[in-house]
């Protein structure tokens, strides 16, 4: 399985603003925006660690997800949360040729914490042996700031501050994640069990 971003946030859809406010810098001089790049990679350091840690994607992006096989045949969990729409699948065999499936032959199930792709027949279209199914799908809490729920917002104001006060220690342990993110982020983690199966 192979979950690939197709689209990206923007520089203006980060919340360089908010963060030198959380940050308490300093504002109304001419050099205001010297450190707006290097407050850009600490914001996008943070979304990142937390969609991992979570599996939820905070601003809205469009992913595409290549499986070889369906789990379940009849409904198939999508990698990340929350799905809001699947713009398209496509059955490819193992010559490379493509198979665009019809809109018709599934449905969205949405969850906050394991959405599902679901069969409106019997069963998923089935995937040749040495074959892909490509799924592309839109999630995200939205495409403003505005829209993150306000916790896990706050989460990545305090990671992206905990990168930029530390920006410049080697000895933090691998994986660090100070206790006032991890406690802000923990509901919405999704727990593992049986192997792989979400529950």
């Amino acid at each position: 399985m192979m979950l690939v971003e197709e689209t990206t946030t923007s520089d203006a859809g980060l919340p360089v603003g908010e963060f030198k406010a959380h940050l308490r810098l300093g504002t109304g001089f001419s050099e205001d925006q010297v450190q707006d790049a290097l407050l850009q990679s600490f914001l996008r350091a943070a979304l990142s660690a937390i969609e991992a840690r979570t599996g939820k994607i905070l601003l809205e992006r469009d992913f595409s997800w290549v499986l070889a096989a369906w789990r379940d045949p009849v409904a198939q969990a999508l990698p990340v949360a929350p799905v809001t729409q699947v713009l398209e699948m496509v059955i490819t065999d193992r010559l490379g040729i493509e198979a665009p499936v019809s809109p018709d032959a599934w449905r969205l199930e949405p969850d906050m914490h394991r959405p599902r792709l679901v069969a409106t027949e019997a069963c998923l279209p089935t995937v040749p042996r040495g074959g892909t199914a490509r799924l592309t799908f839109r999630a995200g809490f939205g495409a403003a700031w505005g829209d993150i729920p306000a916790d896990l917002a706050q989460a990545v104001l305090l990671l992206a501050a905990h990168y930029y006060e530390y920006r410049d220690e080697t000895s933090l342990g691998r994986g660090c994640m100070p206790f006032g993110v991890s406690s802000l982020i923990e509901r919405y983690r999704t727990v593992r069990l049986l192997a792989g199966h979400s529950r």
